[in-house]
């Protein structure tokens, strides 16, 4: 594998001058107009191929959704060495979400506190988009969510299926994130089997093989583990990613930033999201394959996902403080690790 052409350690500085979310907008725009190129490493290692949704992919490392929301870039995030790309999440119909600001480094304990509340211009906007993608590119899915204010929020998974699934390789039933009010509520079993119910009877009459993931907390008792993996087991779905962002708030934080409300991610959310994972691949085993995220900063940390059950891992908010060259960095040094 090639060494790539760094630049994110000069820029980094400046970056961090700024407000998150506009410095998130200026990283987009670059890799809108090609700098995802200077990350290109070669062909991966032999050893990290893997088969996720019956498809070979030639490494396990994937783009957890939230770094482009309204995919933007699409298929140009492959370029950074990405086995896998999730994008959104979206709603049916256009959000702004929360106000700002609703993103916030925590930048002693290699953390991110966001309340953006699934913003982005909606099911139309994100068709338009995934309309002109190269599917040669590689494994690409669309995280999907209901709107803040909508009265049925099942009617809202259904409707992003019918509208996207057809343009994309997997779509992810998100039920777990933390800045929508009452969300979090479709993981109880009963909401959560007559949701899973509806989508997979929705991608029945499409006609379609896109995967169905369900995407849960890590902030789940082992009452709701057992429920989970039961309707998902019994649902057959295709996979589910441990874990979304958490609302606890470990006593070790040291950030001013500490107190914000919204989801927590990176390293912080590592220990915890991978205890979850293992505790529901001791539920599922094979029967349902789990994608492991959550605090994904190092090799290491990506072989420990893989240790306790997942068959994929997702990063994002360690991109922040160490650039794309991560995913690199990671793919060099995995394999030895996974000999071990």
């Amino acid at each position: 594998m090639l060494h790539v052409i760094d630049l994110y350690p000069l820029l980094r500085p400046i970056l961090f001058r700024l407000d998150p979310e506009t410095a998130h907008d200026l990283v987009m725009t670059a890799l809108a107009c090609g700098a995802g190129a200077l990350y290109r490493a070669g062909p991966d290692d032999p050893a990290l191929a893997t088969t996720l949704f019956g498809r070979r992919i030639s490494n396990p490392i994937g783009l957890a959704a939230g770094f482009d929301k309204v995919a933007r870039l699409g298929d140009k995030l492959f370029d950074l060495g990405f086995g896998f790309v999730e994008v959104g999440g979206v709603t049916p119909r256009p959000q702004v979400g929360n106000p700002r600001p609703r993103l916030f480094r925590l930048e002693e304990d290699r953390a991110i506190i966001n309340r953006f509340g699934l913003n982005g211009g909606g099911l139309d906007a994100m068709a338009a988009r995934l309309e002109k993608r190269d599917r040669s590119k590689g494994l690409l899915g669309v995280n999907v969510g209901a709107n803040k204010d909508s009265t049925d929020r099942a009617a809202d998974y259904v409707e992003a299926i019918e509208r996207l699934a057809h343009l994309v390789d997997f779509a992810t039933v998100n039920v777990s994130s933390p800045n929508t009010p009452g969300l979090r509520t479709l993981q109880g079993r009963d909401e959560l089997e007559r949701l899973l119910d509806r989508v997979l009877d929705a991608r029945a009459r499409l006609g379609v093989k896109t995967a169905i993931v369900l995407k849960i907390a890590p902030d789940l008792n082992e009452a709701d583990l057992d429920d989970i993996a039961a309707v998902a087991t019994d649902r057959r779905l295709d996979a589910m990613i441990l874990g979304n962002t958490t609302i606890s708030r470990p006593d070790t934080l040291k950030s001013r930033h500490k107190a914000e409300t919204g989801g927590l991610s990176g390293a912080p959310l590592f220990e915890l999201s991978t205890r979850v994972q293992a505790g529901m691949h001791a539920r599922v085993g094979d029967k349902v394959p789990l994608i492991g995220t959550g605090g994904i900063a190092s090799a290491a940390d990506a072989a420990a996902k893989l240790k306790a059950g997942a068959v994929a891992v997702q990063l994002y908010s360690a991109l922040i403080y160490q650039g794309p060259a991560l995913v690199a960095r990671i793919k060099r040094e995995l394999p030895a690790l996974m000999r071990k």
